[in-house]
């Protein structure tokens, strides 16, 4: 079984950075694409970012271009997500999921606020 843990979210103020983390258990890495997805209090999950281990691909949603990098550790079995000029719209619940897949991990919580 599939395991995901997200951490590193927190309270920022806007114009702030943060590195979001994500171990996914017994994945093998070279098999899957790895995304990020937020959902904003009251709104739908959103896509953020996507990277296949090897590199090759990453995709990005257009809101957050240029201010968010998505990067991996295969040794690790991390991807990460650093955050850098945050604004209050990227609060939310940050997930990271296996590409094509139902597993996902619970989530961690970035709120951006003065």
């Amino acid at each position: 079984q599939v395991q995901l843990a997200e951490s590193g979210g927190g309270l920022v103020q806007p114009g702030g950075s943060l590195t979001l983390s994500c171990v996914a258990d017994r994945l093998t890495p070279t098999t899957y694409a790895m995304n990020w997805f937020r959902q904003a209090p009251g709104k739908e999950r959103e896509f953020v970012a996507r990277r296949y281990w090897s590199g090759t691909t990453i995709n990005y949603a257009e809101s957050v271009k240029g201010r968010f990098t998505i990067s991996g550790d295969k040794s690790k079995k991390t991807v990460y997500l650093q955050m850098d000029n945050l604004k209050p719209e990227d609060t939310g619940v940050y997930y990271c999921a296996v590409d094509g897949t139902a597993w996902r991990g619970k989530g961690t919580l970035v709120t951006v606020s003065s």
